[in-house]
């Protein structure tokens, strides 16, 4: 009986188009993290300064091994005889999220209105949604001091809320008429079929649907929002200032105190660090909802 020679398969290489493919997704898998750690660090910086004292913090070159302490917290949250900052954060938080559901609310209908059952015209109409945000915001800065001086309106939070939600409301109609051009038209057609009016159809249809948009667009909304210091801080004063203006104080005439400005950015940020890391898949989903059809 003759012995066969047994041939080992020789082993798999990849096809140079997918060696090349995969070189590519590492490089840019490299630059995206270095890209992301480019933006983190200034981060990371402001709170390592935040823990450090006055005397460390302003060295050059800055000190990485300086000793910690909380005392830029303290003087933030008033233990140094300062101001406390919970009207402020108050402030912030009504004019904030009270603008962006007032947003929502009515750029939901309008966005339906351009998207799934568009209007004549609709690009016009959002070309002049658009053409709103060409003022630049000092520019109609005087008026709306006038406006509120002789309204009784300076100083008070609510004239923040409208101006907020006017400011935003453009943005969010653009954003949302992408997202609901995503939502199937049959299922909208099935639900009147069945009864359904227009709020209805809104709430239980379209909302759900379209619920990654709609979260992407609030936290943007609010993250605006929140940031807000230009109409903050000509329009309000003690009463109704919001937590950018109070981190103004910090900038005082004895100069500028690096780590108590430190911890208190660090403070106001963390609703805003807070919202996005929560809602986090929402947003890449809803930021992605309109990008490709």
């Amino acid at each position: 009986m003759s012995a066969t020679a047994v041939r080992t398969p020789a082993p798999a290489t990849a096809p140079p188009g997918a060696r090349s493919k995969r070189m590519k997704n590492t490089g840019l898998g490299v630059l995206a993290w270095a890209a992301g750690l480019l933006f983190f660090l200034p981060i990371a910086w402001m709170a390592l300064t935040s823990f450090h004292a006055e005397t460390d913090a302003a060295t050059n070159p800055p000190s990485f091994t300086a000793a910690l302490t909380l005392d830029g917290y303290r003087e933030f949250f008033g233990a140094g005889g300062g101001a406390s900052p919970w009207p402020a954060l108050i402030n912030s938080t009504v004019a904030s999220l009270t603008s962006t559901l007032l947003v929502l609310l009515l750029a939901l209908p309008a966005a339906y209105a351009l998207s799934i059952r568009p209007v004549k015209k609709w690009t016009d109409v959002l070309f002049f949604f658009l053409s709103t945000k060409m003022l630049p915001a000092v520019a109609g800065l005087l008026p709306l001091y006038l406006f509120a001086k002789n309204a009784g309106l300076l100083d008070n939070i609510w004239l923040l809320v409208v101006l907020y939600t006017s400011m935003n409301l453009p943005i969010a109609v653009w954003m949302m008429q992408s997202f609901l051009a995503e939502v199937p038209v049959a299922v909208i057609e099935a639900a009147q079929l069945d009864g359904a009016r227009l709020p209805t159809v809104l709430a239980r249809i379209v909302a759900p649907i379209a619920a990654p948009g709609i979260a992407a667009t609030a936290l943007i909304c609010f993250i605006f929002s929140w940031n807000e210091l230009l109409f903050a801080r000509v329009l309000t004063g003690v009463v109704a200032g919001t937590a950018p203006v109070f981190l103004t104080g910090f900038i005082t005439s004895q100069g500028l105190f690096l780590a108590k400005v430190c911890a208190a950015s660090l403070v106001i940020s963390l609703p805003v660090l807070a919202a996005g890391f929560a809602a986090q898949d929402k947003l890449v989903q809803g930021l992605s909802l309109g990008a490709v059809k």
